[in-house]
Formats: C-alpha cells, structure tokens, sequence
C-alpha cells in the first residue's frame, strides 16, 4: 500500500496483484473421478489425470455431446470454465464414472 498526503489530507492508493484463474485436477482412478464434485469460480480450468494402470477415460458433458479425446494413464485433458453453472459429466466408455463441475461466485 502506497500512501502520500495531499493538500493536508490521506491520499491512499492501494495496488493487488491480478487474480489469477485457479486449475483444479480431478483424478481418475478405480473407475471414479476423485472428488466427483467440484467447486469452482468463474475462469477456472479443471484437469482430469488417470492415474489407471491400464485403462483409457474421456470426459463426457451430459447433454452437450463435447467430449474429451481418449486420455491414456498419466495422461491429462483440461477445460476451463468461463461462465458459472452446472456441469454434469462421465467417462465417454464408462458411463457409471460420473462428477459435476459446479461453477459460481
């Protein structure tokens, strides 16, 4: 913070750094997404890593049809998330994996 005295009173600038958006990761392992739920806000970028042995995991928007590439273990896929809502997801070959991103202030 920054102070200077003008003309007999309190001047006070105060100077932030910019918010940055945050990246949460969601693993997959034991056929579910770890959390399942996840809270975020408004420019944030979730991750999904498998950490499987063997196995390949998509993420798949209920209703929208996006879906992700095949990500193979260590393998990881991103999205950001710019608006707030509810996002409810599974693995594209493995519809019993189910999470939900939920966006908002």
């Amino acid at each position: 913070m920054f102070q200077a005295t003008l003309a007999g009173g309190l001047f006070v600038l105060g100077f932030s750094a910019p918010l940055q958006a945050a990246d949460l990761i969601v693993e997959i392992s034991d056929y579910r997404f770890k959390p399942a739920e996840v809270r975020i806000k408004p420019g944030d970028t979730v991750t999904w890593l498998n950490r499987e042995k063997r196995t390949s995991h998509s993420v798949l928007f209920e209703g929208t049809g996006e879906e992700s590439d095949r990500f193979f273990p260590d393998e990881k896929w991103s999205r950001a998330f710019p608006q707030a809502g509810r996002f409810e997801y599974h693995c594209g070959p493995h519809p019993e994996m189910k999470g939900v991103v939920i966006v908002g202030d």
